[in-house]
């Protein structure tokens, strides 16, 4: 039984309208050739498994901040493409960090990897699984575009929420990069993670869904500029917790293993912080630990006392906070029409300081 408005539970309806969205993309293209409908029903079950849909939540709550109906079905659907990007970005973002293990079940070049093996086709597994993976992102990708464009928003609307939509694209794609150039010439600078933070996730995670919600709705510039100040520093705060979750989370909560960006060698802000403040000694252990496949258990607890000791968790911790102030004086010095200013607030407490 879903809620009566959307602003009960925007997640809720996001849900429903993806899931009757991608049943109708599915059943368009599935009819080319039942081996193009298994992939399809791969990467649809991807999307629809878990995520907090924490983009298109901000971005409704832009909309109705703006003056924005409750009403509006088709700007759930226009917000609702949001999540078939987020699907895209972590499907490659999967495959260029080598995860085997994404909401608990295997990623999707895995998934393609073990297929392969599975029914003895030729050729390299791994590179079947990869080229699987990097096909099925953009399929969500161009989805996500024809979602957008065709949700039945007015064409002025659209045209004018078209900006944010197209620089977010951009914008992600380019911290997508930052982030392995970062990895492969190993700048351990917190200058740069927080570079990367802002590029890959800040952006396209609270900023620009912020602006583009607003913008559907026809907000004044100023209102659009504070919006995007409250959400430029929510979202370096979302990723800055991402980073903690990443070596401190709970893998029964976070459906990922424990360890993993240590792993994948990021050089996050954690990290890099680490690496400053740490002895000799400890900055030697994050070094090895670092990038490393084989980390074990025990590695992976001594890279975390490492970071604890060294005092890298509380600044982050700090850090958070502090970005977390600066967004709600931004928030609450911004004319929105209620209940939006609660809800973003609730939201912005809730990405900042969740388990998962």
């Amino acid at each position: 039984m879903h809620p009566t408005t959307i602003d009960e539970s925007v997640r809720a309806h996001v849900e429903l309208t993806l899931t009757e969205y991608l049943a109708a993309k599915q059943s368009t293209m599935a009819s080319l050739t039942q081996e193009l409908a298994d992939a399809l029903d791969a990467l649809v079950e991807f999307i629809l498994r878990g995520g907090k849909r924490i983009r298109p939540t901000f971005a409704w709550w832009g909309w109705r901040g703006a003056g924005g109906q409750p009403d509006a079905p088709a700007v759930l659907r226009a917000v609702s493409g949001l999540e078939l990007i987020q699907a895209c970005a972590l499907v490659h973002d999967d495959l260029m960090d080598a995860s085997a293990v994404r909401r608990g079940s295997p990623t999707v070049h895995v998934t393609f990897e073990r297929l392969h093996r599975e029914r003895g086709w030729l050729g390299p597994s791994d590179r079947f699984g990869m080229a699987a993976a990097i096909l099925l992102g953009d399929i969500a990708l161009a989805w996500a575009d024809d979602m957008f464009y065709g949700s039945g928003v007015s064409a002025t609307r659209i045209a004018a929420a078209s900006e944010p939509w197209q620089a977010m694209r951009s914008e992600m794609l380019a911290g997508q990069y930052l982030d392995i150039l970062t990895q492969v010439e190993g700048d351990e600078s917190p200058e740069a993670a927080l570079r990367v933070a802002r590029m890959k996730t800040a952006a396209y995670t609270v900023e620009r869904p912020l602006q583009m919600g607003a913008t559907l709705a026809g907000a004044d510039p100023e209102v659009i500029e504070r919006l995007r100040a409250f959400g430029a520093d929510i979202g370096v705060a979302f990723q800055l917790r991402d980073d903690l979750l990443g070596v401190f989370g709970d893998t029964e909560v976070t459906g990922k293993p424990a360890g993993d960006d240590l792993r994948e060698g990021k050089r996050t802000l954690l990290v890099a912080l680490g690496l400053r403040r740490a002895t000799e000694a400890g900055a030697a252990v994050l070094r090895d630990c670092l990038g490393r496949q084989d980390l074990t258990g025990d590695d992976v607890n001594r890279a975390r006392a490492v970071l604890v000791e060294s005092g890298a968790v509380d600044a982050v911790e700090h850090r958070i906070e502090a970005l977390t102030s600066t967004a709600m004086r931004a928030l609450t010095s911004t004319d929105l029409a209620e209940p939006a200013g609660d809800r973003l607030a609730e939201l912005a407490v809730a990405a900042t300081r969740r388990n998962h």
